[in-house]
């Protein structure tokens, strides 16, 4: 008789890549889970007392122009200046704690951060053209308070207090002179941003 040989556990042999699948699609449901779940903490702390020293510095320099046009003029190249030191110093920090700067957190952020400020320029293009200058330092306030409220639900506890703090800011500006505009302009994208990159960067890192 010829002796029977056993044959391989093939289910052995499939059951180790298989499990391995699994195993991979198990970790990355935790990563993504993680992500949604956590908070953006690349916000620039350093690089926001930077921004709120452009804006300390736009303010007399505004005040002083002898035309609105020019007035206006001075504040939109700070508000670039800021945007760009923002940006900068965000994905610095960001690439340090080896996070990306526009996934998980730092997406849904942006998401809340931007249609404030788009709906705030577009307005600003608007009224300007109607010669209603008076207007933009509160709704600036307004507007920018919005976005980070929005944008700050993505991020630490931090950010949101700070939005609410602009949105008050604007809310006195509009019962308030329209000559003030610029000091409220220096108090909120000035102070506001001086105070609480300086709060962000010893609680969170620079």
């Amino acid at each position: 008789m010829t002796p029977v040989v056993p044959r391989p556990d093939e289910s052995a042999e499939t059951r180790s890549p298989s499990l391995h699948s699994h195993a991979m699609d198990n970790l990355r449901f935790i990563r993504d889970t993680m992500e949604r779940a956590g908070s953006f903490t690349a916000l620039p702390g350093w690089g926001g007392v930077a921004m709120g020293c452009t804006a300390l510095l736009a303010a007399p320099l505004a005040h002083a122009q002898p035309s609105r046009e020019r007035w206006l003029g001075v504040w939109l190249a700070e508000a670039l200046v800021a945007v760009l030191i923002g940006a900068f110093t965000a994905e610095r920090k960001a690439r340090a704690s080896g996070q990306l700067l526009f996934e998980g957190p730092g997406r849904r952020f942006a998401l809340g951060l931007f249609p404030p400020l788009v709906a705030g320029g577009m307005l600003t293009a608007a009224l300007a053209s109607a010669g209603q200058f008076a207007i933009l330092p509160p709704l600036w306030l307004l507007l920018y308070g919005t976005a980070v409220v929005t944008g700050g639900a993505f991020a630490v506890r931090t950010v949101p207090l700070l939005g609410a703090l602009f949105m008050l800011v604007g809310a006195v500006a509009f019962v308030a002179p329209s000559a003030w505009g610029d000091a409220f302009l220096a108090a909120g994208f000035g102070g506001l941003h001086v105070l609480f990159g300086v709060v962000i960067a010893r609680r969170y890192g620079g």
